[in-house]
């Protein structure tokens, strides 16, 4: 679905704009996506609807006993937040959510398959790098 790295600007109102390659799957959902938070990393998640729809309910699935699972279940669903692609392909990111992953100007999208990170781009950089030292000790 979702695959490769592109970088787009935040604009004054907090709206970006989507890359044509991704318009073309959202438009299929109608262009109703779901946004949250990471709960590992400080970036936001961009999902289509009936994508986040599947995770939801995998999430509301866990038996809501342990501690670590009402967390998980707090951050990801009580973030997550409906929006719509505008007739420009922009979408507006809520600003509790932007505070959340730092998001200043200077955006990276990276496709993870089912999903897009919305990373700052100083953040991603430095993040970027981490992976790579990791990745690197790995031979």
């Amino acid at each position: 679905m979702f695959r490769g790295i592109t970088s787009v600007n935040l604009d004054a109102k907090g709206r970006m704009a989507l890359p044509v390659r991704f318009r073309d799957v959202w438009a299929g959902c109608g262009g109703h996506l779901v946004v949250t938070v990471d709960t590992a990393e400080q970036c936001l998640l961009l999902y289509p609807l009936p994508q986040w729809e599947i995770v939801q309910r995998d999430l509301e699935a866990l038996a809501n006993v342990g501690k670590d699972v009402r967390i998980l279940q707090r951050l990801l669903i009580g973030h997550a937040t409906d929006i719509e692609m505008d007739g420009s392909g922009r979408v507006l990111l809520p600003p509790p959510l932007r505070e959340h992953a730092a998001l200043n100007k200077k955006l990276v999208l990276l496709g993870q398959g089912n999903k897009i990170e919305i990373w700052a781009e100083e953040i991603w950089q430095t993040r970027k790098d981490e992976l790579k030292s990791e990745a690197a000790s790995w031979r």
